[in-house]
């Protein structure tokens, strides 16, 4: 079975706002922000305001858990600004 109907009834939420930023794994934190990042433009352009509201709450909850995680990251000197 697959679809909607495969979940539990408690796990509907979780699919409408994904998993806890904390609760990932540094890898899993790494690949679900990449896959904000590679739609981020198309969900711009195309989503409905629900889905643009849900994908900008999603960025900021996974970019700040990993600041939090990351908190000494290596800063590289060209990306500066004066």
């Amino acid at each position: 079975m697959s679809g909607p109907a495969q979940y539990a009834e408690g796990a509907a939420a979780e699919l409408d706002t994904g998993v806890d930023g904390a609760d990932l794994t540094d890898d899993d934190l790494f690949r679900e922000m990449s896959s904000l990042h590679r739609t981020r433009l198309d969900t711009l352009r195309h989503g409905s305001d629900a889905a643009v509201a849900n994908h900008l709450r999603r960025t900021a909850e996974l970019e700040t858990e990993y600041l939090t995680r990351y908190p000494g990251r290596e800063v590289d000197p060209s990306r500066l600004r004066d």
